[in-house]
Order: C-alpha cells, then sequence, then structure tokens
C-alpha cells in the first residue's frame, strides 16, 4: 500500500460551473490550479502520511479518495476502519472543508453514529488552505482513535461532537465506553473483506497456497519457527530458486495434485 499510484484524471462533470464574466480558459485555469494543489498534496503524503493509515484515488474522481486506518494500540487496537475522503471540487478555496466518512461502524464521540461522518468542522473550524492540508486530515483522523481525555476541551466545543453518547460513556462510565468500542472493533475485522463498490482499497482472503507456501518455507528453512535449521558457522540463504520451488510445491498441494 505504500506505492501511490498516480492521480485520476479529473472527471468533467464534476467540475463547478463558470461564474458571469468569466471565460471558458478562465475557469478551466483555476480549476486546473486547484487540481494541481490537491495532487500535490497528495504526493506529499508519501513521505508525511501518518502511521498506520493509507489513502488511494478513486479511478474516475481526482477529490475523491479510498481510506484505510489499522489501530495499533489504545482503546481500538486492532481496529481496521475504512473511510472515504472528499474534496469539494473548489477544494483549496479557503473554508472547504473535506469530508471524511467512515464506512466502517465506528463508535466514537468524533464521528456521527447514523452517517459516519467525522466532526472536521468542529476540529477545524476555518479551513484555510494554506495550512490545512490532506496530512492535516488524517492525522486528525488518526488522533481520535487515540484520545485519552478531554481534559482541554471545553463544553461549548464538546456540545457540538456528534456521538454524544459516546462522550457521556467515556466520561462516566469507561468500562461500558470500552465494551461498545471493543464491539465496533470486532465488527471492522468481521467485515474487513467486504469491499466497497469502486473502492480502491480492496481485502482479499488469503489463499490457501499462501499458508502451504509458509509452512514449506518454515519446514526447510527454519526450525521450531524461529531458528535457522543450519549450524551457525554455514550461511545458508534463501535463493529465488528456492522460492519459485516451494510456490510450485505450494500450488501443487493446494490444488491437489
Amino acid at each position: 500500500m505504500n506505492n501511490q499510484p498516480p492521480m485520476a484524471t479529473p472527471s468533467p462533470s464534476r467540475t463547478p460551473g463558470r461564474r458571469r464574466g468569466q471565460t471558458p480558459s478562465t475557469v478551466d485555469r483555476e480549476q486546473a490550479l486547484r487540481d494541481y494543489k490537491l495532487s500535490i498534496e497528495y504526493k506529499h503524503l508519501k513521505q508525511h502520511c501518518p502511521g498506520g493509515v493509507y489513502l488511494i484515488p478513486s479511478f474516475d474522481d481526482i477529490r475523491l479518495f479510498h481510506g484505510v486506518i489499522f489501530v495499533r494500540r489504545g482503546s481500538f487496537t486492532n481496529g481496521i476502519f475504512k473511510f472515504t475522503l472528499e474534496c469539494d471540487p473548489k477544494y483549496n478555496d479557503r473554508n472547504l472543508h473535506p469530508k471524511v466518512t467512515f464506512s466502517s461502524y465506528v463508535y466514537n464521540p468524533h464521528v456521527h453514529p447514523d452517517t459516519g461522518e467525522v466532526d472536521l468542522r468542529v476540529a477545524y473550524p476555518e479551513w484555510d488552505s494554506s495550512k490545512h492540508y490532506l496530512v492535516t486530515v488524517l492525522t486528525y483522523v488518526k488522533r481520535i482513535f487515540y484520545r485519552k481525555d478531554y481534559n482541554e476541551v471545553g463544553e461549548e466545543e464538546e456540545a457540538k461532537f456528534p456521538n454524544q453518547e459516546a462522550l457521556r460513556l467515556f466520561k462516566t462510565d469507561p468500562e461500558a465506553y470500552r465494551r461498545r468500542v471493543q464491539e465496533c472493533v470486532r465488527e471492522s475485522q468481521r467485515s474487513v473483506f467486504l469491499n466497497d463498490p469502486g473502492c480502491t482499497i480492496r481485502f482479499k482472503e488469503e489463499e490457501k497456497s499462501y499458508e502451504i507456501f509458509r509452512d514449506i518455507m518454515r519446514q526447510r528453512f527454519m526450525e521450531n519457527g524461529d531458528n535457522l535449521s543450519y549450524p551457525d558457522d554455514v550461511c545458508r540463504l534463501v535463493t529465488s530458486d528456492d522460492t519459485l520451488d516451494a510456490i510450485e510445491q505450494a500450488q501443487r498441494l493446494a490444488s491437489g495434485e
């Protein structure tokens, strides 16, 4: 998932309409500049994307992205949560927030319980394209899964959180909150192979031959799963021929030959 695919060509149907007094060339240049800025933001994610978060553009819309976050610690440990990130056609103009929506069920104060939308407008009331970027969005999306308290959040801001029930449990009954969170983590794992139509991040169940291949490699080159079966004074490298031979054997065994 680290290899970022090229950006899709913008769909003409999604290009915003022309304002009065603008020539077609002016509108096209303005839109091309917005799209170019967005593509640069995406390119920068290759070096700056938060760990455990992946974002891939859709095939037919430059402003629509499919993402997934793997949560590695905290209450949401082992959760695999899928989402979409959509930018307005005029994204990069002032106060045009991106929209992040989870397709996986997420029980979190910052995620709407019915729509799955993340409260970016609460976190960033003023969206400034000169200092807010795609990496800003992804960093916030990751942060909401690792939050430990709300001591620095005022009552006025808390009142705007989309899931007030989750916030109440978080503050008054941590154990009940933890149980609800674990439910959504298990649900995310059960549904990981349910791929939404058009999604560019797709999960596929492991084929039987993969498991057989791993077992063959362990038996040939490992002892007790972690120690090489060769003496310390012998350097034994796994060659490409070794690997190809193991692959062929695994495929034969998987097909019942």
